[in-house]
């Protein structure tokens, strides 16, 4: 199931969007309209591919509302979350260097809004802003080491290390303090807390349940709170 695509009025809230973003804080007002006029908006439905693997790798894109998940899936069907985007973020931005075919598949975790920033648009200012190439390699450079330390986390730790640490990555990101701890503003399943961090759903229902009752963390209305991060911190490096 694909999205729709079509023109919004709301360009002031796109200015916004990109100017929050590390990649194009720099870009003056005026870059920033020029960049995105002409541009275009998608609508996806909870659960729809936003993009496939080998798909034409012809755009990047921000979130506007919602959230986004990048997976692979294997041959035996087995899928692997490499990445969760959050709103205000962006995607894609790979294809803005070669064009050449995506390599993971984009899907709706929510009904989400997407910004579409085509490569033949952005390259421009691309080639004539040497601090965006470098803020391009920089933002790059943070996918590639997200993804070392995911293949580390799954080769060389053990089971409640890789969630400790899962759950502990998943606050910098969707993490909003409240009377009770860290609230994880996401709701995930179990199923798929373990495909983030390639760990079985009755290994996650276990320890989940385990750390419940010791009250490093609390679960409501299928969201997590983390009560105790030091008891999380010490789970992560216990393997380390």
């Amino acid at each position: 199931m694909r999205g729709r695509a079509g023109m919004a009025p709301g360009r002031g809230e796109w200015e916004s969007v990109l100017a929050g973003h590390f990649l194009l804080r720099h870009l003056q007002p005026e870059e920033l309209r020029r960049l995105v006029a002409g541009l275009t908006t998608a609508r996806h439905a909870r659960g729809a591919t936003i993009f496939q693997k080998g798909d034409p790798g012809d755009s990047m894109m921000a979130v506007l509302r919602g959230r986004v998940k990048i997976c692979t899936i294997s041959s035996e069907g087995r899928e692997l979350v490499l990445n969760l985007i959050d709103q205000g973020s962006l995607f894609g931005e790979i294809a803005l260097l070669d064009g050449r075919p995506r390599t993971a598949d984009a899907v709706a975790i929510e009904d989400c809004e997407v910004l579409v920033l085509p490569r033949s648009r952005f390259m421009p200012f691309l080639m004539a802003s040497p601090e965006l190439v470098a803020r391009l390699f920089s933002v790059l450079c943070q996918r590639l080491r997200q993804t070392s330390a995911h293949l580390e986390d799954t080769l060389l730790r053990d089971a409640p290390s890789r969630l400790a640490g899962g759950l502990l990555r998943l606050s910098e990101t969707f993490g909003r303090p409240g009377a009770g701890g860290m609230l994880l503003d996401i709701r995930l399943s179990q199923r798929q807390i373990g495909n983030l961090i390639g760990i079985s759903r009755e290994s996650i229902n276990h320890y989940l349940g385990e750390w419940r009752q010791a009250g490093h963390i609390a679960i409501e209305g299928g969201m997590i709170t983390i009560r105790d991060c030091h008891a999380l911190e010490s789970i992560a490096a216990l393997d380390a």
